[in-house]
């Protein structure tokens, strides 16, 4: 029995066939993706706003990643997880300011005192020479903004951690929140406590060894290296211990209220 002749094989292709046959494979692809990326954003472009409360100003589906990274991060959370420290040497010495809202207008500094509402409804109000008094707690860290930026920076203050036991907040510390708000009461923070607690965050009153710039929060901000800069509250006027999520300024605007790092 004869065997049936073999029919010719195709020529291998050529260099300049497989270019072009990667390119169109490449072009197809990124096509696709291109179009699924356009069709995804102007779905979320046109999606309803949430409804406004403590959050507010964003779209509702990009409200639920925002919620949905916040729980994430709460687990992995740990207060032993510290934030990198540098010497002396590298911090900035212009250090950066960024925002101003609740800086405007006279104010005092002299005349300054910050109201903590304790648990009980009880109102302290705590002068800057009994925050100077506390045990001092320096940090030099990478502040970040939101924006993008970074930058090396050294504070000086008091210990949260010291802050809570002076003042005998144990209580207050088993509560979920605390809220910060500036003297005009036009720039406020809510933050979880497990961050609040972390013990790099100070309560500063120095910086780069020398009293704070009105321009920076003088008397006293917040330093909290857990946290982007815009919860970094300048110029403590109020400080609340609650249950509930305390306003956000930013968080009203679109923001994600953890905001964490």
């Amino acid at each position: 029995m004869m065997n049936k002749p073999k029919k010719p094989g195709k020529p291998p292709l050529t260099v300049e066939q497989k270019i072009l046959r990667r390119n169109f494979i490449s072009f197809t692809v990124f096509t696709g993706l291109g179009a699924a990326a356009y069709g995804g954003w102007t779905w979320l472009r046109t999606s309803p706003l949430e409804a406004k409360g403590v959050t507010a100003g964003a779209r509702k589906p990009f409200r639920r990643a925002l919620n949905q990274s916040e729980v994430a991060s709460r687990k992995v959370f740990s207060s032993n997880n510290l934030a990198r420290t540098y010497p002396k040497s590298r911090a900035a010495k212009f250090v950066r300011q960024n925002g101003a809202v609740g800086l405007k207008g006279e104010f005092k500094v002299d005349e300054w005192q910050m109201a903590l509402k304790k648990k009980s409804g009880e109102v302290i109000n705590i002068s800057i020479d009994q925050i100077r008094a506390l045990p001092k707690t320096e940090l030099i860290f990478d502040f970040k903004c939101v924006e993008g930026w970074d930058q090396i920076q050294h504070w000086g203050g008091v210990s949260f951690l010291d802050f809570i036991d002076h003042f005998e907040l144990n209580a207050e510390a088993d509560m979920h929140y605390v809220g910060m708000q500036t003297p005009d009461k036009k720039y406020y923070v809510g933050i979880d406590m497990e961050s609040i607690l972390h013990p790099q965050t100070i309560l500063a009153y120095e910086m780069n060894d020398l009293p704070l710039k009105i321009n920076h929060g003088a008397p006293l901000r917040l330093i909290i290296p857990v946290k982007y800069g815009i919860k970094n509250l300048k110029r403590i006027g109020t400080l609340i211990l609650s249950e509930e999520r305390p306003a956000d300024y930013w968080a009203e605007r679109g923001y994600d209220y953890y905001s964490g790092l």
